[in-house]
């Protein structure tokens, strides 16, 4: 069975915790060794995220604030961040970034959080978790000045949905992307190719649970042991035996997430 990581979820959220246990469970069964539950409210971190990181050996958490709600965490700087993460259950900081999509913050609050969050990834050394929906030009704008102008930081574009150029972008900066279910919908063939012409060693998986299931689960909740059908097909596009693509993601997880112990020491 491959060995496999789901690199983003929330586990928090109310539709598994009458059956968390099961959830990480069948994630295990489905050979997952790692998972990263996802903050999106600082201000729930404390109540809600590190209780369930610190339960289960094989998952951590991150903590940061979702551009949704960039403009109710406005009191959340750097320094906090940074304090909060000291956590040894703290792998990453984020979920943050830009959500034109929704716009159900003011965009100004959103890249001011961005910003925020950059500046405490790049203090801490821990990857910074990225939210880029319909906002292509500015998050490449923001993402560039940043590392050009203040200095190089670790990153993925997680559940990427975004155009080609972005990617690349990322890539070029240092960064990495992490392909969910979307990747392996019918008709997410630009987003396959995208995948497929990127460095083996910049992509990861995830599920974005409990968000977009991919096939067979489709419609349906999603859960962390489904990010397996896609890495089936990411496998499948890209070439690549399914058992090479897992350990490759694996890999690359641990060397983004250095901070997660290796399930092989």
């Amino acid at each position: 069975m491959p060995t496999l990581v789901d690199s983003h979820c929330h586990l928090d959220f109310d539709t598994f915790t009458p059956e968390l246990d099961a959830v990480v469970e069948r994630a295990r069964q489905a050979g997952l060794v790692r998972m990263v539950t996802i903050s999106t409210r600082v201000h729930l971190f404390a109540e809600r995220i590190l209780p369930i990181a610190e339960r289960f050996e094989d998952v951590f958490c991150s903590v940061g604030t979702h551009p949704h709600h960039a403009d109710t965490e406005l009191d959340i700087h750097a320094g906090d961040l940074a304090r909060l993460s000291d956590h040894p259950k703290v792998v990453a900081i984020g979920e943050a970034g830009l959500d034109y999509h929704y716009d159900n913050s003011p965009r100004e609050a959103q890249a001011e959080g961005f910003r925020r969050h950059i500046a405490a990834a790049r203090e801490t050394g821990l990857p910074l978790v990225i939210h880029a929906r319909d906002a292509d030009a500015d998050m490449a704008a923001i993402l560039t000045e940043e590392t050009e102008g203040k200095g190089p930081f670790p990153f993925v574009l997680h559940c990427f949905s975004s155009g080609r150029a972005l990617a690349e972008t990322g890539v070029k900066l240092g960064g990495y992307v992490s392909f969910s279910g979307i990747a392996a919908f019918k008709r997410s063939e630009e987003l396959r190719d995208i995948a497929r012409d990127l460095p083996r060693d910049r992509i990861l998986v995830e599920t974005d649970a409990p968000y977009l299931a991919p096939p067979p689960h489709r419609g349906r909740r999603n859960e962390p042991a489904y990010v397996a059908h896609t890495a089936a097909v990411l496998a499948e596009h890209l070439g690549m035996p399914p058992d090479e693509l897992a350990a490759q993601t694996t890999e690359n997880f641990y060397t983004l997430f250095a901070k997660v112990p290796r399930h092989d020491r």
